[in-house]
């Protein structure tokens, strides 16, 4: 009866232990952080990143303080002002 606990014990430490994913650490160390499609803000900064790489896009861009304004962007990340002044910006359907 001892045996068979304690190689009941060593399965279930196997299989607790088999259940980490399998991702070598050098991989996800060396890969830089991907940028949000769309809106993302960092500290300080509100940005936009068009993703597509042959297009440009009309974007509204919704603000704290002012006006909200349409602004053409291109592929990439574009700098929209400070997180203080800026609250949100989206795709409206339409390139320039």
């Amino acid at each position: 009866m001892t045996a068979l606990t304690i190689a009941a014990g060593s399965l279930l430490v196997a299989t607790v232990a088999s259940a980490a994913p399998a991702v070598p650490s050098e991989a996800s160390s060396n890969e830089p952080a991907r940028t949000p499609c769309g809106y993302f803000e960092t500290e300080h900064d509100a940005k936009y990143n068009h993703c597509a790489d042959n297009t440009h896009v009309v974007i509204n861009v919704d603000t704290i303080w002012a006006r909200d304004y349409t602004k053409c962007v291109g592929p990439g990340v574009t700098y929209l002002g400070s997180t203080d002044d800026i609250r949100f910006a989206s795709y409206v359907g339409r390139t320039c």
